[in-house]
Formats: structure tokens, sequence, C-alpha cells
């Protein structure tokens, strides 16, 4: 009687003390397969960032990334964006498991040796932050179609493009996990905080 009492009291103990796994809502367009409810993913994608090197889809594999789209002649908000991925950058500067791409929607003017010296500027490490370019058309597909980010010329635009202040949160599965206000330091904080949340949700060995 006295083992069955103790049982009790360390499986109740156990209970008390365990808590569900904080979970981030997943993002973008979904679709019901029976029983199964299926969520938009990034498809694959091929650029070239700042050291003339490809990134694919396959740079991120069992990794999360925050990405962002920009411009480094935009006179409005790119700067402040930026800078306050910078801090998000930071925080996580030596994670393994967490890395930044930023895609220019101007290559026309952004080359790949202007990208090199903006991100040798702003003191970056190019194998964790990827500034990258590309056909102009693929990077703005992917930006409307992928992200369902806004990302497009506008002669009649700040700079002639117009294009989504956002940042986002993309798990290991290629899926949208956070979508934040990329010129606020509030939301800054708040995606530093959600990033932790997805490394205890992707990678619970490494995170407790």
């Amino acid at each position: 009687m006295k083992r069955w009492l103790i049982f009790l009291f360390i499986t109740g103990l156990a209970a008390a003390c365990s808590h569900p796994v904080e979970r981030l809502p997943v993002y973008g367009k979904t679709t019901i397969v029976g029983e199964d409810t299926l969520h938009s993913v990034v498809r694959p994608f091929s650029f070239i960032n700042q050291d003339s090197i490809e990134i694919t889809n396959h740079s991120f594999e069992s990794r999360i990334y925050v990405t962002d789209f920009i411009f480094l002649s935009c006179p409005s908000i790119c700067p402040i964006m930026t800078q306050q991925l910078k801090r998000v950058y930071e925080m996580y500067r030596t994670d393994p498991n967490v890395f930044f791409l930023s895609h220019t929607i101007d290559p026309e003017n952004d080359t790949i040796p202007r990208l090199k010296a903006y991100t040798e500027d702003l003191g970056i490490d190019s194998d964790k932050w990827f500034f990258v370019t590309g056909d102009k058309d693929s990077i703005f597909s992917i930006a409307n179609d992928s992200y369902f980010a806004t990302a497009f010329a506008d002669s009649t635009a700040p700079g002639g493009f117009i294009h989504s202040g956002a940042f986002l949160l993309i798990d290991t599965h290629r899926q949208i996990r956070g979508a934040y206000d990329g010129t606020d330091p509030v939301e800054a904080e708040r995606l530093m905080d959600d990033i932790q949340i997805l490394l205890a949700e992707e990678f619970p060995q490494q995170y407790k």
C-alpha cells in the first residue's frame, strides 16, 4: 500500500512539474488532406551571396533562419530594418542553429562587390548572415509566393521599389513561424523571444 502511495505521489509530482512545450503558430496557406493539415513551405531557391557563394534552401537544412527584403539605396525603412535585425543577429551570433538571409530587391545596383562592402561595414559574419542577389523576377516571386511578403518595382515609390518591412522566422521544415515589423524595436525583442521558443521546439535536447 505504501509503495502504491509513493508511486502515485511521484507520478503526480512529475505531472505537476511538466509543462507542454510552447509552440509558435504556422503562417501561410494550409491545405486539408483527409485528417492532415498541410502547411505551405518556402519553395526551393538559388541566389548568390556577398562572397559569390550559391545560397539555396539546402544552406539552411536542419537550421532555422530569419529573412527579409531590402535594397541598399533605400531612402526609407531599410536602414532601420537592418539595424534592428543586427540586434537579433548579435544575440544569436554564436548559435549554430540560427541564420539570417537578406534579399536585395534591386539586383541591378546591389552588385556582389557592393553587398560585400556593405556587410563588411556592418561588421557581420558572412557565414552567418547572407545578403543575396539574383534574378529580379525570382526574388520578387519568392517574396510574394513563398514568404507572402510584398516586393515589386514602382517608379513612384521612394527609391523605386515597394516592399514589405517584415522579418520572417522560418523553421527547419521551411514553414513561416513568425512575422515581425522590422522597424519596431519591440517587435525585434519579440522576434528574439520567439527564436528561443522555436529552438526549444526544434532542438529539444539542446535547449531545455
